[in-house]
């Protein structure tokens, strides 16, 4: 059975679902990096990384700890954020003690919910409207500052966008969105009513929004804004006139949600003598040779970080426009995926078996096996599933490949959170990989 390290309430009733009030009636059972989460494979650890930024002594940091403590990975997580796996169950101070070391604990109390994205080409390609990294280096330290924000779920999600749509688009329960007069947008969940204030109070204005939602969600017990027995609309009208009390400039405005897109995958022109490197990781898998190609190219050849988006990529920043080619191709090389033209493109997983003790099937294996040859260039994201949980799952539309108790897969297309009539699919992986193609086909 799953567990957690840390002292836990007693057990839910069997089969309760995340989204289950028996399961909420445990309290926040979201594993962080000082409270592992026990699964069939170890104990595994998250580590929040505000705005997938890491420094590339944090990164080589984290290879370290993966390959002395865990199994010798590192996964990336849909809000860019890292796991450790397989650790040993007594190895949780020494992984607190040399994640502080390296930076990456500046808050114990708030560690678990400084959950932020960020536009992950913000201030590389000139496309955005500003550059957030000053609001996400504002918004971090306000979070960890505040008594109030300590009490939010690991599950509550900040999205600063830097007005390209992209981050906008994945339903954070806050969401800052730059605009090009050098105002900001704030959105609570997603609604289409948007608060306009001045760019410099956004992050003030983002963490006002997240102790609203605190006051409101006491008596429900609410994780996130979706989850309020009201809806956002309360909650917005709230914010609304807490930012007017505070004397901030807030006009309410209509933006609906955007469609949004991840980075590109390649070399993406920057400004100046330096272009960025976007590449994927099959599955959002690293292994140490990987992991260490990024670092090494980062460190050698670029400004010395790694941007981890929320679509289990990394963005390298700052590489020389002379080597970026070549760099792109030695990453490649590796197993890194590196354009749309890759099967591994668009594919993702939950970590199935031997991981999960609530997976029907070892999905990343099944995958593996059902990868595609070549396939449309507008191909759907597909996501395989060990079960109806569907954790990590995209947002948008996106195929759904779920296994199912008869040892079966089930296939459909989800558009708007409506899932289409499912396919069933046992006749081995030619067949399965047959009725996935067929419904990333744009056209289906």
């Amino acid at each position: 059975m799953v567990g957690m390290l840390a002292a836990m309430p007693p057990p839910a009733p069997p089969f309760a679902q995340p989204d289950d009030a028996r399961f909420r009636s445990r309290g926040d059972a979201c594993p962080g990096a000082l409270r592992l989460h026990r699964a069939d494979d170890g104990a595994l650890a998250r580590v929040r990384v505000p705005g997938g930024v890491l420094a590339v002594e944090q990164a080589d940091g984290l290879r370290e700890l993966a390959g002395e403590l865990g199994d010798g990975e590192l996964y990336l997580t849909s809000r860019g954020n890292v796991q450790l796996r397989g650790l040993g169950a007594g190895c949780g101070g020494e992984l607190a003690s040399r994640m502080y070391e390296m930076g990456l604990l500046p808050s114990e109390r708030h560690e678990r919910v400084r959950n932020v994205v960020t536009s992950p080409l913000a201030g590389l390609d000139g496309h955005g409207a500003r550059d957030v990294r000053p609001w996400l280096t504002a918004l971090d330290a306000l979070v960890c500052a505040s008594e109030e924000a300590a009490g939010l779920s690991g599950r509550f999600l900040f999205a600063l966008d830097d007005g390209r749509g992209d981050v906008d688009a994945l339903g954070a329960d806050v969401t800052l969105r730059a605009r090009a007069d050098g105002d900001a947008e704030l959105r609570v969940g997603a609604l289409e009513s948007v608060a306009r204030i001045p760019g410099g109070e956004a992050p003030r204005a983002a963490l006002l929004a997240a102790t609203v939602f605190l006051s409101m969600a006491k008596a429900s017990g609410a994780w996130r804004v979706a989850d309020l027995p009201g809806g956002a609309g309360p909650l917005f009208d709230e914010v609304v006139r807490r930012l007017d009390a505070a004397g901030l400039p807030v006009a309410r405005a209509t933006a609906p949600v955007p469609v949004g897109a991840p980075p590109v995958l390649g070399v993406v022109a920057s400004p100046g003598g330096t272009d960025a490197l976007s590449v994927g990781l099959p599955l959002g898998r690293a292994d140490a040779a990987r992991w260490s190609a990024l670092t090494d190219l980062a460190r050698d050849h670029g400004a010395g970080e790694l941007r981890l988006t929320p679509w289990r990529g990394v963005v390298v920043p700052g590489v020389r426009r002379t080597r970026a080619a070549g760099a792109l191709d030695a990453l490649e090389a590796v197993g890194l995926v590196t354009g749309p033209g890759s099967p591994w493109s668009g594919v993702n997983a939950c970590i199935g078996r031997p991981g999960c003790a609530k997976s029907r099937a070892d999905v990343r294996g099944d995958a593996a096996s059902a990868l595609p040859t070549g396939g449309p260039d507008r191909a759907l994201p597909v996501h395989w599933s060990g079960c109806e949980r569907r954790c990590g799952h995209p947002r948008g539309a996106w195929v759904d490949v779920v296994a199912g108790p008869d040892g079966g897969y089930r296939v459909s297309v989800v558009r708007d959170g409506e899932h289409g009539a499912p396919v069933r699919v046992a006749d081995g992986p030619a067949a399965l990989a047959d009725a996935v193609a067929a419904a990333r086909t744009p056209h289906t």
